[in-house]
């Protein structure tokens, strides 16, 4: 298969970059700073929210949209020129290039939902980050309708992995006694590894799943205390203190400590019956990480 991956350099995207060509799988990446590439990844270099960018004359059975500011870029204009006029910007270059788009969004979007989460729950986003992918989403979802494109879209629940904010924020801030959660982290959350967030794209790809949408996460319901204290034993350290919300907003944003203490639990058994986790909880997740 010939793959285009946006945010190839990313902590998900250059997995999934290092994972299609081991299998096989000629990939072209798309990345901001040429210094972070992928052996044997076809480069890219653009800034998608410029419109003057290139796409090789290449057709690819499959583009990858990972590429996005994350909650921590608080200047709303550049969420939404990278976010959605990024995407607008794309599709334009792609759009008779490939037959399908698979976009990577989170579980944001079902804002504060009041039971488990699966495909069928409403979607009602309450943070503008939010609303800003989810412009983008639809906008892409009514594009390739058009098009006759195919598209799908994967709501993860918090990816970690080696080299993600789970060594930087978790686990380096556990062993120098900075660690922090926002408030008492006694809100329910839904956590993937990386691994399997990449093995669940490629199996969407591979198996032409098209025009779907898929909640994915591990099936383990776990506070994000839970999930802290669980790292802080596997490496000796103490256990997390709270801050008050006012604070951990003044420090991440009133964007992402929403997003972040929202609870919430899911149903993964639609993405389940087409994909077997490589690790079905955090605790082996968190594992495989720690024990490497």
């Amino acid at each position: 298969m010939k793959a285009l991956v946006t945010g190839a350099s990313g902590f998900i995207g250059s997995r999934l970059a290092q994972r299609l060509i081991s299998e096989g799988d000629e990939v072209y990446g798309i990345i901001h700073e040429k210094s972070n590439t992928v052996d044997g990844m076809h480069v890219i270099t653009a800034d998608l929210s410029d419109s003057t960018f290139d796409i090789p004359d290449v057709n690819f059975d499959v583009v990858y949209h990972l590429a996005a500011a994350t909650p921590l870029v608080k200047d709303k204009k550049k969420q939404k020129k990278i976010n959605l006029e990024g995407t607008i910007n794309l599709f334009d270059k792609i759009k008779n290039k490939t037959n399908f788009i698979i976009y990577a969004s989170g579980l944001g979007v079902f804002g504060n939902p009041n039971g488990t989460v699966d495909e069928q729950s409403p979607i009602k986003p309450d943070t503008d980050f939010v609303k800003i992918r989810l412009d983008a989403q639809k906008f892409l979802e009514n594009s390739c309708k058009e098009n006759n494109i195919g598209f799908s879209v994967c709501y993860f629940g918090d990816v970690y992995g080696d080299g993600s904010w789970f060594t930087e924020m978790v686990v380096k801030k556990l062993k120098s006694g900075m660690m922090k959660t926002p408030g008492k982290g006694d809100y329910d959350k839904c956590f993937i590894h990386v691994d399997d967030a990449v093995g669940i794209l490629i199996s969407i790809a591979k198996n032409n799943l098209k025009d779907q949408a898929y909640v994915c996460a591990d099936s383990t319901s776990v506070t994000f205390k839970e999930f802290v204290d669980y790292t802080a034993d596997k490496i000796g350290a103490k256990h997390a203190g709270g801050v008050p919300m006012f604070l951990a907003k003044g420090v991440l944003g009133g964007d992402l400590v929403k997003l972040l203490t929202t609870p919430m639990k899911i149903s993964n058994k639609k993405i389940s019956e087409v994909y077997n986790f490589v690790y079905p909880s955090y605790k082996e997740g968190i594992n495989s990480i720690l024990d490497s």
